[in-house]
C-alpha cells in the first residue's frame, strides 16, 4: 500500500484458503470502510501479479468483478462507505474458474455477468450468497474445489505457478540458472505459460515481484539502505531502484518511507 496512513481508515483481514485449493488461491482479503461526506482517497497499491476476483457492496463500480494483473501500481478512488471480499488466484486459479483470456485482464477492472463469463459468474454469485466474511471464505472453499474436479490444472498452469514461487524464492536465494533452465523447458514455454495464466511476461513479472520486495524491505522498522539494497535485489545501482519504484508505484522511496514513519510516530 502506497499510501499507508490510508490503513487508518479501513479494517482489513487476510483469510489463508483451504489447502486444498492452494493451487488456485493465493489468499482471501477482506475491507471495508467509511468515509465523511464528500470526502475520496486516491488509493495506490503494488500488487503481486495475478488476477483477482471481488465481491463488492457500497460506493462501488460494481457488485461482482475481476481485476487483471497490473503493470504498474493499481490504483482506485475510495468514497462514502463500502466492503471488499477478494480473491487473489494464483497464475493457474483463473482457467479453473473462467473462459476469460487473462492477457484481455490486463490493468483493468471489469463487471462480471452471465453474458460476459457464466462460469466466472456462478461462482461469485454463489460466494456473494453467502452472509458473513467467515461464511464467503468456507462458501469459496467448497465451490472452487469443485470448479478444480472439474476443471483441473493443466501443465501450463502448473508451471506458470512454479514460476512465480521461484521468482519470489529468488529474491532471497539468488540463484542464478534461467528459469528455462530451472524447469526444463523453453523459453518460449515459460513466455507461454506466464502470458496465459496471468497476461504478463517474465521481465514484468519479475519487475512486480522485486519491487514488492523493495517495499516491503523499506517498511523495515530498522530501515534500509537504498544502494545495498539496489545490489542484493539486482539492481544496476541504486538510481535503476528509485527510478524503477516511482515509475510503478507513481512516489519515490523516500516519501514511501517518511508516510511509513509518520504513521507510526
Amino acid at each position: 500500500m502506497l499510501h499507508p496512513a490510508n490503513l487508518e481508515r479501513y479494517g482489513a483481514r487476510w483469510i489463508d484458503p483451504d489447502p486444498r485449493i492452494a493451487h488456485v488461491v493465493d489468499r482471501y482479503w477482506h475491507v471495508q470502510w467509511r468515509l465523511g461526506p464528500g470526502e475520496e482517497i486516491d488509493q495506490r497499491i503494488v500488487t503481486q501479479p495475478a488476477v483477482t476476483l471481488s465481491i463488492e457492496e457500497g460506493a462501488v463500480p460494481a457488485q461482482l468483478v475481476v481485476t487483471g494483473a497490473q503493470s504498474g501500481a493499481w490504483r482506485r478512488e475510495i468514497r462514502e462507505r463500502g466492503a471488499v471480499f477478494a480473491v487473489r488466484l494464483r497464475p493457474a486459479g483463473l482457467a479453473v474458474l473462467a473462459d476469460l483470456a487473462a492477457a484481455d485482464l490486463v490493468d483493468g477492472t471489469f463487471a462480471v455477468s452471465a453474458a460476459t463469463d457464466p462460469r466466472l459468474y456462478g461462482v461469485l454469485e454463489e460466494i456473494a450468497a453467502a452472509d458473513g466474511v467467515d461464511a464467503r471464505a468456507a462458501t469459496a472453499d467448497r465451490v472452487i474445489a469443485s470448479a478444480l474436479q472439474r476443471h483441473p490444472i493443466g501443465s501450463d498452469g502448473r508451471l506458470a505457478n512454479a514460476v512465480l514461487d521461484e521468482l519470489l524464492a529468488r529474491l532471497r536465494s539468488r540463484a542464478g540458472d534461467s528459469l528455462a533452465i530451472a524447469f526444463g523447458v523453453s523459453e518460449r514455454a515459460v513466455q507461454r505459460a506466464l502470458h496465459d495464466s496471468i497476461g504478463l511476461g517474465p521481465k514484468r513479472v519479475t519487475r512486480l515481484v522485486r519491487l514488492q520486495e523493495v517495499a516491503r524491505r523499506l517498511a523495515a522498522p530498522a530501515g534500509v539502505d537504498l544502494a545495498t539494497l539496489a545490489a542484493e535485489l539486482g539492481y544496476v545501482d541504486q538510481a535503476h531502484l528509485q527510478h524503477d519504484f516511482r515509475e510503478v508505484a507513481g512516489v519515490s522511496p523516500g516519501a514511501y518511507v517518511r508516510s511509513l514513519r509518520e504513521l507510526v510516530g
